[in-house]
């Protein structure tokens, strides 16, 4: 028992959502490198007194300030970027700083770990592939400038010479700092992104199951005000039909008239019969497990029905899509992977209310027991029509979600050995429950 397909977008697709960068937060960012650089620069130079190719530093400093008011000119500053493009900008900040760092003492310079900056820009706005080749560039960079570099801005007496194993183990660590914190910044960003994507879907099925549910009261509200104007026609419409000649040209004109009209105070006495009363406005959980559970009989699969009364009296509450489809989604999945069977069952008491939903198919996956409801975790076992495992993990998460916003927990576990199957249980308290559900 898995999670259901929301959509057919392929997950793929779907963790491309956000890979972009706007162009103002490049442009802004560099910047302030700009700022950063220029001041490092004139504090060396001026302020310690220390010896540097100051003029050549400044020209690669103007280079990348001159990119930034190009940009600025050329392009709109709300404009994203395709993923390439900011791509070629981030390794040329890479290179910019390589060539800075190479006429400040390559990585005897403190300042090299900044070659962190471009990648961690990359790991949170661009796609894996391009944080690797960026990623690989600046290890590349750093590499080089182990062996070429012009010496570190000190003292001319005595000069400093920084051990070899000691540069060897900054360049280490500078490549341990890109692979590590490139790939958990990466990680990090998108679990953000899939939660986030996955969390607009949960607003955009809720929103439905809302539609769905107004349309009964906006069919009453119809029935209610079209009723008097329609009284009004039938009426006018019988006294017609009384008042003309049998053998009137306009005879059959108003015999259709009147049976029309009669037809249309029929079909408004149905919506006025069907978005009214109990089983619509308010509803008792055994009528909720059965507005559940009748969308899914007749699949092949038994679907057995338990309400377990208890001595307080049995919870009723208003008509909440949220609930309504939090559980539907889950029963969904029960007769999707159930051989024979699927049991419901339902108990209350004066404290909680508690709705289990058996079925006797293969189970949860033990890999993915610790992460069932997070989005995109799926081990769907059965395949679609083109052969593909389908479900992109969002139909648990979608339930989850609506379900616990409802005050509900839920636990997901198997059958006990020797039975098969999974085992899905959710618990209200019965004040959360008769709240949330009157929503």
């Amino acid at each position: 028992m898995t999670d259901v397909a929301m959509t057919e977008q392929p997950a793929e697709e779907a963790h491309r959502t956000g890979r972009s960068v706007r162009l103002d937060t490049l442009v802004r960012l560099r910047w302030l490198a700009v700022i950063g650089q220029t001041t490092a620069v004139l504090v060396v130079y001026f302020g310690l007194d220390y010896e540097l190719p100051i003029w050549a530093c400044l020209a690669v400093i103007a280079l990348a300030a001159w990119l930034n008011v190009a940009l600025r000119i050329r392009f709109p500053m709300t404009q994203r970027l395709e993923p390439d493009r900011a791509a070629w900008l981030l390794a040329f900040d890479i290179a910019e700083l390589a060539v800075l760092l190479f006429f400040t003492g390559g990585l005897e310079n403190p300042f090299a770990f900044l070659f962190l900056g471009p990648v961690l820009i990359s790991a949170t706005a661009l796609p894996a592939r391009m944080t690797l080749m960026l990623g690989g560039f600046a290890v590349a960079c750093a590499t080089v400038l182990v062996f070429v570099h012009d010496p570190l801005p000190w003292d001319a007496e005595p000069p400093l010479e920084l051990p070899a194993v000691y540069v060897m183990g900054v360049w280490l660590s500078l490549l341990l700092a890109i692979a590590f914190i490139g790939l958990h910044a990466w990680q990090i960003t998108e679990e953000s992104r899939q939660l986030a994507d996955a969390l607009a879907a949960t607003e955009l099925v809720l929103a439905r199951e809302q539609h769905l549910s107004q349309l009964d009261g906006l069919a009453a509200a119809a029935a209610h005000e079209l009723g008097t104007p329609l009284a009004t026609i039938t009426l006018i419409a019988k006294e017609l039909q009384l008042a003309i000649k049998p053998n009137s040209e306009h005879a059959d004109d108003v015999r259709l008239l009147n049976e029309q009209a009669k037809r249309c105070r029929a079909i408004l006495a149905k919506l006025t019969e069907l978005s009214s009363g109990a089983p619509f406005d308010r509803m008792k959980l055994s009528t909720l497990i059965e507005e559940v559970v009748a969308p899914h009989r007749n699949f092949g699969v038994a679907i057995n029905v338990a309400v377990a009364p208890g001595e307080a009296g049995e919870p009723v509450g208003g008509r909440n899509p949220a609930v309504l489809y939090g559980l539907g989604n889950l029963l969904e999945n029960a007769v999707d992977f159930a051989h024979e069977r699927v049991e419901v069952a339902a108990s209350w008491s004066g404290q909680d209310v508690a709705v289990t939903i058996t079925d006797d198919g293969p189970g949860f996956a033990p890999e993915i027991m610790d992460r069932i409801g997070e989005p995109y975790v799926t081990n769907r076992r059965r395949q679609g029509v083109d052969g593909e495992a389908s479900g992109l993990g969002l139909g648990f998460f979608i339930a989850k979600t609506l379900l616990e916003r409802s005050g509900a927990t839920l636990d997901f576990k198997n059958r006990a050995f020797p039975d098969r199957g999974a085992i899905v249980s959710v618990r209200w308290g019965r004040s959360d429950f008769e709240g949330a559900f009157a929503s």
